[in-house]
């Protein structure tokens, strides 16, 4: 029932945010008599805040339109690559005419972001994306509100994640050679089990593997969502996590971890960060700091932007991960695409490298969390394995932002470049020839890469 009165309560109050919107814009613009009024631009920037506050957020485009390439607006064009019940495998697709550029783009490494399936959107990971286009092919996992998937699409499991992850890596090897896998947060441990089984199996696995800040050993240095994770039954997380979607979705009747429940979780971590924001948020607009107005805006679309998960998938990854520790422990049996169940033997991977990535800082996973992936993939060499703690960061700090920029990516960069053959794979839809153009200027689309 919970949800059905979340949603009505959302639908009562859609009126009433639109209109706070339409009051805001009539206060704020300098043609409107109510603009002249007394305490105009306050009371303009408390409706404003107000629209925002009750708003119903959408999921966010990743809007990656150009990407400077070594002085070279390249054009990227984003597309669907497969399209499975639950997640899509998105490309970034690279398009110049400057024929120096395009030799560059043609011979880099590919790479699988994997992004987080706990709560927020893949284009939380749009500066990752944008970031790693300038010297990679670039797909990632874009994963579906569970609420828009309907019931006869079926259910959704931990193991489904895993073998989700192996067709898109299997996808990648078949069009290009191999690939890199790079996982952020929450897919570290099922991108870790997914590459295990391909080793035990004897298939090929990715050149390199990055993982970063998830947790693969959930009982180092444990944190806030850890610790809610073990203080919590397994039954209680069932009984009072868990709805149905209401009738008014695609998914109606799909149990699932409503985002809405997660976005009070997410703020309840840090409260009066939050509090604080939206105060400044409100003083910028009444001091006509738009620039500042608008970092806010920005963030939080992107933070207010929640999806549903599947149930199955959801209270499995609690179960595994965070109160089992079944990859840890050399307990976890997956269930693959033929039905038959295979045990994770994270020592069995030989050929991938290695790098880990935490954040100094990180209150979502612990120090030493991710590291620890070190300890269970034994077979592969020291030398073909590194760890690097970003300095100053948390857990955002690792893949977004400035820090991420300067400080994490040209580790991941040289580390996935180290483990480049010398010759890659033409790209088979880069062939046709191409014309010059001048630096700085964006390109009639012609190749691409």
């Amino acid at each position: 029932m919970l949800y059905q009165i979340y949603e009505t309560q959302r639908s009562i109050m859609e009126p009433f945010s639109d209109l706070a919107s339409v009051t805001s814009k009539l206060l704020n613009n300098p043609l409107s008599p109510l603009g002249h009024l007394p305490l105009a631009q306050r009371m303009a920037a408390g409706y404003d805040l107000l629209h925002r506050l009750g708003k119903d957020y959408e999921k966010p485009e990743f809007g990656i339109h150009t990407v400077d390439v070594d002085g070279v607006d390249v054009a990227i064009h984003e597309r669907v690559e497969i399209d499975k019940p639950f997640c899509e495998l998105r490309r970034f697709k690279r398009f110049s005419d400057d024929t120096t550029t395009l030799g560059k783009l043609k011979g880099q490494p590919v790479v699988l972001i994997v992004a987080p399936l706990s709560g927020h959107y893949a284009t939380l990971l749009r500066d990752t994306v944008r970031t790693m286009l300038k010297d990679h092919k670039v797909y990632i996992t874009d994963w579906k509100n569970a609420r828009l998937v309907p019931l006869s699409e079926g259910e959704f499991h931990l193991d489904d994640y895993i073998n989700y992850v192996q067709e898109f890596i299997r996808y990648l090897q078949k069009t290009y050679g191999n690939c890199h896998v790079m996982s952020v947060c929450q897919p570290t441990v099922p991108v870790l089990a997914a590459v295990s089984l391909m080793a035990s199996r004897g298939e090929t696995t990715p050149l390199s593997m990055t993982m970063m800040g998830g947790p693969i050993d959930a009982r180092k240095s444990p944190t806030a969502v850890n610790n809610l994770a073990t203080q919590r039954s397994f039954a209680w997380f069932e009984n009072n996590v868990i709805y149905r979607v209401p009738d008014k979705f695609p998914g109606a009747g799909r149990r699932v971890y409503p985002g809405f429940l997660q976005h009070t979780g997410f703020v309840a971590m840090n409260p009066d960060r939050h509090l604080n924001s939206h105060y400044d948020y409100f003083q910028n607009l009444i001091k006509g700091d738009d620039a500042s107005a608008e970092v806010h805006r920005k963030f939080y679309d992107e933070y207010n932007a929640v999806l549903d998960m599947d149930a199955d998938y959801y209270l499995e990854t609690i179960h595994t991960v965070f109160q089992d520790f079944k990859l840890v422990n050399g307990t976890w049996d997956v269930r693959n695409e033929q039905g038959r169940v295979e045990r994770v033997r994270p020592q069995d991977i030989v050929h991938s490298g290695l790098l880990t990535v935490e954040g100094e800082l990180d209150d979502i996973s612990g120090s030493g969390q991710t590291a620890a992936a070190h300890a269970l993939c034994t077979g592969i060499p020291a030398a073909q394995r590194k760890h690097y703690e970003a300095k100053g960061a948390g857990h955002y700090g690792i893949f977004s932002g400035k820090r991420w920029r300067d400080l994490v990516y040209p580790e991941v960069k040289a580390f996935i470049l180290a483990h480049q053959p010398s010759t890659s794979a033409p790209d088979a839809a880069a062939q046709a020839p191409a014309r010059k153009t001048p630096a700085r200027k964006r390109a009639v689309p012609a190749k691409t890469a």
